[in-house]
């Protein structure tokens, strides 16, 4: 297995993401790329298995990226080989009409992964500091004390959000649960040529919608946004890693990569041993059991 230093990628101090690259090979053709992810997310698979059964901590995946950044192929390779019962993958759209009648976070603390269980988040409360940043109007639809107008939202608005959802982490942190946030960092130049797929292609003509073309004019606001957000939001319990996303197979082994080396870190993740009783009967249980043979 290929060792992989993904290390840099990791935000642990300020940094600036137009200094991160969009590509990545490291050095192996798509096949090897392939097989070496099988490897990984095998082990992964086993650790997931164990970390059940342990039943103590649930790890967060929270995925970020512009539109066409590979999130949803990169859930469905990465996890592959998860039991179904050990992993729940939530996709956060538009917030609903009961959902907005309780604070932004409500909705992804009651989606958080029971105690040995993954949770994808594929977006995430991110949103909340980056499409509503973009779009200020949005905010409004929260019917907020004090938020009238647009004008209201300021930037010691903003720096609450941050603040809040710093907080949210750290409480959910110190309660079992290892986060992980990764932001698919995708070039406009390949956001283009993954739309024009979804445009020629008719098998994927379903997943362009011209919503897609507004929100790439913004491109560099949004930018702008995320790098607001690593700087403000990346902590030693809830890192951001800057994934170079304009290869996929490359950016699905970079995430396992991370995944399993950061989680095996965690020696107190073990299955339990049988009680006493159990183990001392094991072996008339055998033997009941082979007698109906």
């Amino acid at each position: 297995m290929k060792q992989i230093s993904w290390q840099k990628f990791k935000v642990d101090k300020p940094t600036v993401l137009k200094n991160f690259t969009t590509y990545e090979d490291f050095g192996l053709s798509k096949d090897e790329l392939k097989d070496e992810l099988k490897d990984i997310r095998r082990d992964l698979g086993k650790f997931q298995d164990t970390m059940y059964a342990h039943a103590k901590y649930s790890v967060l995946i929270c995925l970020q990226g512009m539109d066409t950044a590979g999130k949803d192929s990169l859930i469905r390779e990465v996890f592959k080989d998860f039991n179904v019962r050990g992993i729940v993958v939530h996709s956060f759209k538009v917030p609903s009409t009961k959902e907005l009648k309780h604070d932004y976070l409500w909705r992804h603390y009651i989606a958080l992964p029971e105690r040995g269980k993954f949770g994808v988040f594929n977006r995430t409360h991110y949103e909340n500091v980056l499409v509503t940043k973009v779009h200020p109007e949005y905010i409004l639809g929260e019917n907020i004390p004090h938020i009238n107008s647009i004008s209201d939202i300021n930037d010691e608005f903003w720096e609450n959000r941050y603040r809040q959802i710093n907080d949210f982490e750290r409480h959910i942190s110190e309660n079992g649960t290892l986060i992980f946030k990764f932001y698919l960092n995708l070039s406009i130049e390949e956001q283009s040529r993954r739309l024009l797929r979804r445009i020629r292609l008719k098998e994927k003509n379903w997943k362009f919608s011209p919503s897609d073309m507004k929100e790439r004019k913004l491109w560099h606001s949004y930018q702008e946004c995320y790098q607001k957000v690593i700087d403000k939001t990346s902590k030693p319990h809830a890192p951001w890693y800057v994934i170079p996303a304009d290869n996929k197979k490359a950016a699905r082994l970079l995430v396992a990569s991370i995944l399993l080396n950061e989680l095996k870190k965690y020696k107190d993740i073990e299955e339990p041993e049988l009680s006493e009783e159990i183990k001392t009967n094991l072996e008339t249980f055998r033997q009941e059991l082979e007698k109906e043979q």
